[in-house]
């Protein structure tokens, strides 16, 4: 498996690495592989949240659940799509909300690379899935490796904005040291949960009004 990292990362996920849950991780998806099963996302961009975002500039963290597992959709990044491919459903409200809350037009792309590359992490729990199976890799161990990640942040930094959507995401609140961080928490954005409270939660401006009382640059939302 190509650990396709930003320096940075490498560095701070060493131990993580040589984990037997990481391990187990890598040998599943060999086993697959051997298989031909298709699996998302490539694998050159299983680790693109971490190749976009440095470990040193990360300033907010949204989390997802798995990859899109339908074809074209995953590239890596939680909740993103590649340029050309419609958005899907929770990221069409996702910029619904953007635009109740501060007035950004709908983009034209699912792509979101530029929060990505303004240090907004945008991680899956499990970062790969078989095709057409959602949830088919929620065991093999990701979800291990990515609590210790969270774990990680939440210990070496300070005044992280950790955006958490919906009961899986936040499920993850005992990782994360509430004393030295923002939590913001909301129903899911998917239309199943979408008006049960995240249309409303104004987390894109609370994000920014909370980075600058850190000195630290806001993020521009608009794509």
């Amino acid at each position: 498996m190509e650990i396709n990292m930003e320096t940075s990362w490498k560095k701070a996920l060493s131990e993580l690495f040589d984990k037997p849950y990481f391990i187990q991780v890598t040998e599943h998806l060999k086993a697959e592989k051997a298989l031909k099963r298709v699996i998302y996302p490539s694998g050159s961009q299983i680790f693109n949240a971490f190749a976009l975002t440095p470990y040193e500039k990360v300033k907010v963290v949204i989390l997802g659940q798995d990859p899109y597992h339908n074809p074209h959709q995953a590239m890596g990044l939680s909740f993103s799509v590649p340029e050309g491919v419609k958005p899907p459903p929770s990221l069409m409200n996702i910029f619904k909300e953007l635009q109740k809350d501060i007035g950004m037009a709908i983009p034209t792309t699912g792509n979101l690379t530029k929060w990505a590359e303004q240090g907004v992490l945008l991680l899956n729990a499990v970062l790969t899935v078989r095709a057409n199976e959602p949830a088919s890799h929620a065991k093999i161990g990701w979800t291990q490796f990515t609590d210790d990640i969270i774990r990680l942040i939440s210990a070496e930094k300070k005044g992280i904005v950790f955006i958490l959507w919906g009961n899986f995401a936040q499920e993850k609140i005992r990782l994360i040291d509430a004393s030295k961080h923002k939590i913001l928490k909301a129903t899911h954005p998917s239309p199943f949960s979408a008006y049960n409270g995240f249309f409303g939660c104004k987390h894109f401006s609370a994000t920014n009004e909370y980075l600058v009382k850190q000195n630290k640059d806001p993020i521009n939302w608009a794509i």
